[in-house]
């Protein structure tokens, strides 16, 4: 590459949790700038599935971690172009890159829920997750399949 790599913002923690993972997660669910309301949709949300699951040992925001772990792919494919055929490679996916991955399908999947408030659709998809089912969780298991059907082109691996 020309250019050179752009240096890796620093996160800070969020307030409530002091955890980075939470800010980026946070990051990804705000719209237009506005970081505060973003915040109040997480915390909601993590409330609500503390009051679902309250009855079991867990705390909420281990629901949530536990969650990601289960919609964050492992495998997925890549276009890549070789004498006039273009071949869908698996390659492993870097760990940045899954864990982006895994909490933009959760918001996304989350926001196309139906429900009344984005805490409700987001907690609903949290549990979906935490259970292995739910639409963020139905594309991670996707990807993988499409890994798999395409493992014959893995020596095309750039």
């Amino acid at each position: 590459m020309r250019k050179t790599k752009p240096k890796k913002r620093i996160l800070l923690p969020d307030p409530k949790y002091a955890d980075v993972l939470v800010t980026q997660f946070v990051n990804n669910l705000m719209l237009e700038g506005k970081k505060s309301i973003a915040y109040g949709i997480f915390y909601d949300a993590i409330n609500l599935v503390g009051e679902k699951v309250k009855d079991s040992d867990k705390a909420p925001l281990e629901v949530w971690k536990k969650a990601l772990e289960n919609v964050t792919p492992q495998l997925e494919v890549k276009s890549r172009r070789v004498g006039g055929a273009n071949f869908q490679v698996p390659t492993e996916v870097r760990p940045e890159r899954k864990i982006s991955l895994s909490m933009k399908n959760m918001i996304a999947f989350a926001r196309k829920r139906s429900g009344r408030s984005m805490a409700e659709k987001l907690s609903a998809e949290i549990l979906a997750a935490y259970n292995e089912e739910g639409g963020a969780f139905k594309r991670k298991e996707e990807m993988h399949r499409m890994a798999e059907a395409n493992k014959a082109f893995a020596h095309f691996r750039f």
